[in-house]
């Protein structure tokens, strides 16, 4: 269907501060086919009437099978997931639920999202729907589950177990299944399976494994982030062949030559970390050694982030969704921190999580920014989002692939609001 929407203010998703005022955007064939002064054709036409318009978010770290909800992460075990895979019933249960936050991140305004780390191939299947128009939710760049190692991060829950670069390439070819993208690997530990103080990401996994998973992947056509969380860890990865580091630490000379050299990029996620440092015990239940561990990981992901774009090197915005209050709802929160804790300008954030988040996945030719030819993927905002960010919040209209979600409604989490919008209250006005 061919249609217009008038009288719009346009944030383009390029690195700018400059709104492109009262405008038409025509749409035809789910792109965007013109945007001009003046509509000039007899069409069916929607008055915005000087709303804002940007391109939809694209989130560049999500694990669909969780909610954010602080109690979930009690859940978290391999016995508690064996048990909930092994039947049909449960089994179609999570994936309903899954299938359901996908439609929660595309009606919050995130109408483009990476899986690394999942249950099964549920994430590759609802993709499948998605693209055959069979469920709601945003395009999936995927990766199913995860590959890990004994005792390593998500081991048995959104990942293999991995022991050697045999069991790496074996584990790559079964989750290669003609949808999924992205091979995850969990290199290093994290905060909640630290088991010393000022350790939470202790090298896990084998440089010779990185290797041959990599090499594995790359020969498939797919590409390959790591989860790492120490200078050690980002090391390891980018020596051995991974494209994306997600979350990273400090960084030296010789982790900025590689990131260089192999052409990679940075996954910056604030928003899991932000929560364990910010919040109060009784509201994370954290261990003393988590909460000390979390304000490592956060300085080394702030540091990281800063350093990398020091350096020219790609930096890309993924909120790590499912982990602790961290909901498929609030994207917005991860570019406020961005601005806050490393300093970057509204429009830079805007256009990270937008076309530079597009141009890592290597979709910017179809999405990310508002431009003739690419896919009518947007969100319609009520004020203007370069002067708060917080503006993003709550999407008046959500457009994906020229489809409109008017007014769109999605599960929030009383308490999790109340308790995250305090602490970032306390942080955003400093």
């Amino acid at each position: 269907m061919k249609y217009a929407l008038t009288n719009v203010n346009i944030i383009t998703g390029l690195n700018t501060d400059n709104v492109l005022k009262h405008k038409v955007i025509i749409i035809n064939n789910n792109k965007i086919i013109s945007i001009q002064d003046h509509l000039e054709e007899k069409i069916k036409t929607i008055d915005l009437q000087g709303k804002y318009l940007m391109p939809g978010l694209i989130n560049l770290h999500v694990h669909l099978p969780g909610s954010g909800m602080p109690n979930h992460r009690k859940k978290q075990t391999k016995e508690k997931v064996k048990k909930l895979m092994k039947f049909g019933i449960t089994r179609r249960i999570i994936f309903n639920m899954c299938k359901n936050f996908a439609k929660t991140e595309l009606l919050s305004g995130v109408t483009t999202i990476r899986t690394v780390g999942g249950l099964s191939n549920f994430d590759s299947r609802i993709a499948n729907l998605v693209e055959d128009k069979k469920t709601i939710g945003p395009r999936m760049i995927t990766s199913d589950m995860a590959i890990s190692v004994p005792n390593g991060h998500m081991e048995g829950i959104l990942a293999y177990s991995c022991c050697n670069p045999l069991d790496a390439i074996r584990y790559v070819k079964q989750i290669n299944n003609g949808t999924v993208k992205y091979i995850k690997l969990m290199v290093t530990g994290g905060v909640t399976d630290a088991l010393i103080e000022g350790e939470p990401g202790v090298l896990r996994m084998a440089p010779e494994i990185v290797k041959a998973a990599s090499i594995e992947a790359h020969s498939l056509g797919l590409k390959v982030s790591a989860h790492t969380e120490s200078t050690e860890g980002v090391r390891v990865a980018l020596e051995n062949g991974v494209d994306t580091i997600e979350h990273g630490a400090k960084l030296t000379p010789k982790e900025i030559s590689l990131f260089q050299n192999n052409k990679a990029s940075l996954v910056c996620t604030l928003s899991p970390a932000f929560p364990m440092v910010y919040l109060g015990y009784e509201q994370t239940h954290l261990t003393p050694i988590e909460k000390t561990n979390s304000r490592i990981v956060l300085d080394g992901i702030i540091e990281c982030a800063k350093t990398c774009l020091e350096n020219n090197i790609p930096v890309g915005l993924g909120t790590d969704t499912a982990c602790l209050y961290t909901t498929h709802y609030n994207m917005w929160i991860e570019l406020a921190l961005f601005v806050k804790l490393v300093g970057v300008s509204n429009s830079f954030a805007i256009h990270t999580a937008t076309l530079k988040n597009a141009q890592i996945l290597g979709i910017d030719h179809i999405t990310g920014s508002i431009e003739e030819g690419k896919s009518a993927d947007f969100i319609v905002l009520d004020n203007n989002p370069l002067d708060n960010l917080k503006a993003l919040e709550k999407p008046y209209m959500v457009g994906f692939r020229g489809k409109i979600f008017k007014k769109p409604r999605v599960k929030r989490y009383k308490q999790v609001d109340n308790i995250l919008n305090n602490a970032l209250n306390s942080i955003l006005t400093k």
